[in-house]
């Protein structure tokens, strides 16, 4: 049986509860091409009038534009009817040198410089700039963003432990006071899910590629290391980036990169056990994350319309029993995954 978009649950012991799809905006701050305003606009139209009730962008996405999109549109609607998540550790100043400043990975995207900063008042200042970015007085959920080591260098372990000594306690200031309902960690890597995730009390993490179609080496460490402490997953990228939509054959992006050739030869693996069932690879891709019982939501990202309601239509997809059993028995995916109907 197909999901239900509009399917709640709650997150961990929270008053906060998510419905099963939400719209995730970084494609909004331009990441693969550049997006115009009216373009932006219709894609945030239609996913309202599909009945999309949730929302996550963050101050990174195009280096603001993406929160000041959304809230620009969200601030007409009524607040009671949507859920907003964004997120904290990255505050936006100007550019010593605005007219040679680049703005990659960004195509466009504002002209604003990033400060990083897990402490107390880095948080604070993080949540209040980004409530001006979306001209929102509140948002539901606050996320601590990007804490890898990647992005971080020599400073990484000086930045968890400004999380640890004192940004923390701003996120459950903020919650203890009802400003936010819930607080998370977004996780980019499998290190990150077992090793940073761990370190302060959460109500849910925002699982990118860590658990997606094409990987589920997270199952039974930080997937399963999340379940035993009562803490929820939201899935931030059920298409891997790029390559569980457009196929093998398509634009190949995996992890926000080229995908390698042994990703593209599982993706080709996965299609043909699709073609066997005539099941759509973007279907399998969505309901299969949503299968997991700690994920409450998956928000995969579009930058046009039909984007949306073309993922709308993979989640409402019927996927036969036997796919999920062929993927299984091809070793396409962990046999103890959790698969739609428990197959």
């Amino acid at each position: 049986m197909a999901l239900s978009a509009s399917r709640q649950k709650q997150v961990g012991s929270t008053e906060l509860s998510l419905p099963a799809f939400g719209l995730g905006t970084a494609h909004l701050g331009e990441l693969y091409g550049k997006v115009d305003e009216a373009d932006a606009r219709a894609t945030l139209q239609t996913a309202w009038d599909a009945g999309v009730r949730y929302y996550d962008t963050a101050p990174w996405y195009g280096r603001g534009l993406a929160e000041h999109r959304l809230g620009g549109f969200l601030r007409t609607r009524p607040r009671a009817e949507f859920k907003v998540t964004t997120k904290v550790g990255r505050q936006l100043v100007r550019p010593s040198d605005p007219q040679h400043f680049d703005r990659s990975p960004w195509v466009g995207g504002f002209n604003f410089e990033v400060l990083w900063d897990y402490s107390y008042d880095g948080i604070m200042r993080s949540y209040a700039q980004a409530l001006q970015r979306l001209g929102l007085d509140t948002v539901d959920a606050l996320v601590i963003h990007d804490l890898d080591e990647a992005y971080h260098g020599e400073h990484f372990t000086q930045r968890q432990k400004d999380l640890r000594d004192s940004g923390i306690r701003a996120l459950k200031e903020l919650k203890a006071s009802g400003d936010i309902k819930a607080y998370g960690m977004g996780i980019n890597t499998d290190a990150a899910l077992e090793e940073v995730a761990s370190q302060v009390e959460l109500d849910f993490c925002l699982v990118a590629m860590p658990y997606t179609l094409l990987d589920q080496k997270s199952l039974h460490r930080g997937m399963a290391a999340l379940a035993k402490r009562g803490v929820s997953a939201i899935i931030g990228a059920p298409f891997a980036s790029g390559i569980l939509v457009t196929g093998s054959a398509g634009p190949a992006h995996y992890g926000y990169a080229k995908a390698p050739a042994e990703v593209q030869q599982k993706v080709r693996g996965i299609e043909a056990v699709c073609a066997a069932h005539r099941v759509a690879l973007p279907a399998a891709a969505l309901q299969f994350v949503l299968a997991h019982p700690i994920v409450v939501s998956a928000i995969p990202g579009a930058a046009r319309g039909s984007e949306v309601t073309e993922n709308l239509a993979a989640l409402a997809a019927p996927i036969p029993a036997a796919f999920w059993a062929d993927l299984k028995a091809q070793k396409l995916i962990d046999p103890d995954a959790p698969t739609p109907g428990g197959a």
